[in-house]
């Protein structure tokens, strides 16, 4: 990121029909363009600023005779999704987090413009020709980490139906398809009810070792720090569900215990794929609210609905 450069002052002097020594009247150089980050809720990944990786805010104008400024550098504003936290490259000095739809955070100053000759008339000093020049603009090597804002954040193994859940409680349409990892950024939708409007994001899926980098890894793990409730989906026609379940915790543990103190839902997905009631089978050695769905079929899903809603609108 580079900011504008000011523009210099100006060395002039007054030259008028009658008017004898007139006296210095040079203007003052405008301030260089200041860059802006500003947050865009219509933004869910960062991708835009993989392929522009250098931005520069225009120059101040020069100043000109008759005491006038010059013109002051456009200000440049970058988009960025909500969630998003920047830091300085080279220090890793936090600069702060975009976390609402249209702040802006200022992220490189424009240089000052420099003074005209008028500024340095004394009584010694009549008709100065000096002037000074403009600053340079800051110049800023930003890193920036996306952290999707979420109520609800679909935590799961790789095509345990995350995806297809998203699709049937939202207006979102997500690739879905019968491999693993057909999810590589996080989609997000709206639940919307008569009383309440939600956001759910569903987020890449999760293997053993994820917080170490393997899989999609901290890619994952870091977008959950900022949801308000977990939503784990598990496939109960694994081998161990439940087993799968202490995984998915054990992973978002290593990487950030905190996370777990989050309010949790488990929901045992594909229900249609069994011949009989799973529900005496499945064991959890904590409390938490335990559903069996299909989101395929659409089984489970009002029960579901009313659940989130119940827990995200506990102020407790």
């Amino acid at each position: 990121m580079k900011a504008g450069k000011g523009g210099d002052g100006c060395i002039s002097f007054r030259r008028e029909k009658f008017v004898p020594k007139g006296g210095p009247n040079g203007g003052d150089g405008g301030d260089g363009g200041s860059i802006y980050l500003i947050g865009d809720s219509n933004l869910n990944t960062l991708t835009d600023l993989e392929y522009r990786k250098s931005y520069k805010a225009e120059n101040g104008e020069h100043g000109k005779g008759k005491n006038r400024h010059g013109k002051k550098g456009k200000d440049l504003y970058v988009p960025v999704p909500l969630g998003t936290d920047v830091f300085d490259a080279v220090s890793g000095e936090e600069i702060g987090s975009i976390l609402k739809d249209r702040e802006t955070l200022l992220v490189a100053r424009g240089g000052k413009g420099g003074r005209g000759n008028t500024h340095f008339v004394s009584p010694t000093n009549q008709a100065p020709k000096i002037r000074e020049k403009g600053k340079e603009g800051e110049t800023r090597q930003l890193k920036i980490i996306l952290r999707i804002l979420a109520d609800i954040g679909i935590v799961g193994l790789p095509n345990a139906g995350k995806s297809t859940l998203l699709s049937q409680m939202t207006a979102a349409r997500p690739k879905i398809a019968p491999y693993p990892f057909t999810t590589l950024t996080p989609n997000l939708g709206r639940l919307i009810g008569d009383e309440f409007h939600f956001t759910v994001a569903d987020l890449p899926g999760i293997i053993r070792d994820a917080h170490k980098g393997k899989g999609l890894g901290l890619r994952f793990l870091r977008h959950i720090e900022r949801t308000r409730l977990l939503l784990f989906v598990i496939d109960i026609t694994s081998p161990d569900p439940v087993g799968d379940y202490q995984m998915l915790k054990k992973e978002i543990a290593c990487y950030n215990p905190k996370i777990l103190e989050k309010k949790q839902v488990v929901a045992f997905n594909k229900i249609d794929l069994l011949t009989d009631d799973p529900k005496g089978k499945i064991k959890l050695s904590e409390p938490k609210r335990v559903l069996f769905i299909s989101a395929r079929r659409g089984d489970g899903l009002e029960e579901l609905e009313t659940v989130l809603k119940e827990l995200l609108c506990d102020k407790g």
